[in-house]
């Protein structure tokens, strides 16, 4: 009766560790082709992926972010001059090294 008792047990065991070992490797699998899969497409340039969408974006900065960004650098240093030749009281103290200073800044 006991041997009985290990075959059963023995053939329990070999069908829950058979299954389990499936399901992991299944799993595992699926994890690799999807890990590949997403790999595959992290390393596409933005013009593989999207070639519409990236010509739209580089046009876009171009034509409106570049020149908004031109007036803004403009109105900065304009700012900028008119500061330093008021603190130099009115042209009365300016030396052509205030203006190289402001041309670096």
């Amino acid at each position: 009766m006991d041997f009985l008792l290990d075959a059963i047990t023995t053939w329990l065991k070999e069908m829950l560790v058979g299954g389990i070992m499936s399901n992991l490797s299944s799993m595992f699998d699926s994890v690799n082709n999807q890990v590949a899969d997403i790999s595959g497409q992290i390393g596409q340039t933005p013009q593989g992926w999207n070639a519409g969408i990236f010509s739209m974006v580089q046009s876009l900065s171009e034509t409106v972010i570049l020149p908004i960004a031109g007036v803004i650098l403009a109105f900065v240093m304009t700012l900028e001059l008119i500061q330093i030749i008021t603190d130099k009281n009115n042209f009365h103290d300016i030396e052509t090294a205030v203006f190289f200073k402001w041309i670096f800044k």
